[in-house]
């Protein structure tokens, strides 16, 4: 007979997005406390997830399980596989809290809204003490961006920037004004990639979860996307991931801010960090990647618009779609001021399509779980948009498919910013382009099979037709825009057999957008 476990009078919940070993809470040893990891149906399932992101996540689990192992702490780590796996996260805490007769279940707060609910709830119910304690990870509050713009009818990004940047005195010169002069140089990175200077080499290591993956699948998990489980190329702890902050600091931040808005079928990466992943699974902090970024700039390593395009991301945008979804949650993920209904085309799943942009983004996606903002906003998210495709299946598909997503940065990103299914909350203006803007950006016309200077026709670029359509079909929700004057009094020349022709070639390809 198994003779029971020593006792603990605490048991501490590590989430798959929680892997910071640097976390206060691992500072001191205790042989009463037990960290427990888990991998769970709960978590594989609440939508459907590309592989490498469930293959990454359990991956990084499983290292830092073997961590906190090393460093003398008690681990209980749940496998996707084991027998008493209840495949929830409730279920396998009331299990484990009877099985070493603890009294006390801490919980680093969890960033998505589900997660907290369902373990604030469940705790409540609990007789043994439950604790919720920070994640030491964010710059800022869940309430902060909410409590700056209280009473505002817009919560506009740029004024809870430059106030970041002044508290924080990142980028600041020594009166306390903006380096150089200028709170945003967004107009200096707008270059389109002509193929040099050379994009840098992908320095990470590989990894084979071949094993893991065979357990994975064998488990019953769904998933899809090109797994790569013989050599996964995503960090699984902080060694790794700060080898890849340094890699990026010095070989790909100086190109960053010329090029941060291209898109080329020659690289996936172009000069982007790829840090994301390690940052919203808190193997990075954000304070060490801004701070090793300014760092550069002053060090005349890497130019201010490159710097300050970066740091922005992260201490402006990232903090503040935080804050939005905290302030909005529940109920924002389904918002659809647009009333948009329809479904994603089969191809969101294959990356076969006719249109050699949504082609390469999508079939990017599926291959690396991975494409930058640009590709998401103006070219797949544009697409979706004009199309009217449901914001609530596009959102899920944005969750499922990157490996950076997780609903508190996903959700405003989606919802508000690419579908503006919001009504204008987080954006001023819906993110639609023609082909021109996708031409100007990339090389995805060359050879495309629809032409970018047509409208109509069974060779024109859909994204023309579509956009118009786009402006004209809600002209009673946009039409008293400010910043859409212009595409409204453009809208209004075209009045007649133009417009006309348009709108129906438009309402044609909405018709059979899976045979794009």
């Amino acid at each position: 007979m198994t003779p029971p476990p020593p006792r603990a009078h605490t048991l501490r919940l590590v989430l798959g997005d929680q892997l910071n070993p640097l976390h206060s809470w691992f500072a001191e040893h205790d042989a009463g406390v037990v960290y427990v990891l888990m991998e769970v149906r709960q978590e594989t399932d609440y939508v459907m997830h590309h592989a490498q992101k469930i293959l990454a996540i359990f991956a990084a689990l499983r290292d830092l399980a073997r961590q906190l192992r090393a460093a003398g702490h008690r681990v209980r780590y749940v496998a996707i596989d084991d027998a008493s796996n209840r495949q929830s996260l409730p279920g396998n805490l009331a299990a484990l809290m009877a099985h070493y007769g603890a009294q006390r279940l801490q919980y680093q707060h969890p960033d998505e809204w589900r997660l907290d609910e369902q373990l604030r709830t469940w705790g409540a119910e609990q007789t043994f003490a439950v604790e919720a304690v920070g994640s030491e990870h964010f710059y800022t509050s869940r309430t902060e961006v909410a409590d700056t713009f209280r009473g505002r009818p817009q919560w506009l990004m740029e004024h809870f920037y430059r106030r970041m940047r002044q508290r924080h005195r990142v980028l600041m010169d020594e009166v306390g004004e903006p380096e150089g002069g200028h709170w945003n140089y967004d107009h200096d990175n707008r270059k389109p990639w002509p193929g040099t200077p050379a994009t840098p080499p992908d320095a990470r290591p590989t990894h084979d979860h071949s094993a893991l993956w065979a357990t994975i699948v064998a488990a019953g998990v769904q998933s899809f996307g090109n797994p790569q489980a013989a050599q996964l190329r995503w960090p699984v702890n902080r060694a790794e991931a700060l080898a890849w902050l340094d890699h990026f600091i010095t070989a790909t931040l100086p190109h960053f801010g010329d090029y941060e808005d291209a898109m080329s079928t020659r690289s996936a990466r172009l000069f982007h960090s790829l840090l994301s992943f390690a940052l919203n699974t808190k193997m990075l902090n954000p304070r060490e990647v801004v701070q090793r970024a300014e760092a550069a700039y002053r060090a005349g390593t890497a130019p201010l618009p490159a710097v300050e395009g970066f740091i922005r991301q992260i201490l402006g945008w990232r903090e503040y779609v935080r804050g939005i979804y905290w302030a909005h949650m529940p109920g924002y993920d389904e918002r659809n001021a647009l009333g948009h209904t329809a479904p994603l085309p089969d191809w969101f799943w294959t990356g076969h399509t006719r249109m050699r942009c949504m082609q390469h983004a999508v079939g990017q996606s599926l291959e690396h779980a991975y494409a930058h903002h640009i590709q998401r906003l103006m070219v797949i998210g544009n697409f979706a948009l004009m199309a009217g495709l449901s914001p609530a299946a596009v959102h899920r598909w944005y969750l499922g498919v990157y490996i950076d997503a997780f609903e508190w940065v996903e959700v405003p990103n989606t919802v508000g910013m690419s579908q503006f299914s919001d009504g204008g909350l987080l954006a001023t203006k819906p993110y639609v382009s023609s082909a021109a803007y996708i031409d100007r950006m990339s090389d995805y016309c060359t050879g495309c099979h629809y032409d970018k200077k047509l409208k109509v026709g069974e060779r024109a670029c859909p994204y023309n037709a579509l956009y118009w359509d786009f402006f004209a079909r809600n002209e009673a929700v946009l039409g008293s825009n400010l910043r859409l004057g212009m595409v409204y009094r453009q809208l209004q020349k075209m009045q007649g057999p133009q417009l006309d022709a348009l709108r129906e070639h438009a309402a044609g390809l909405r018709t059979r957008l899976g045979a794009l």
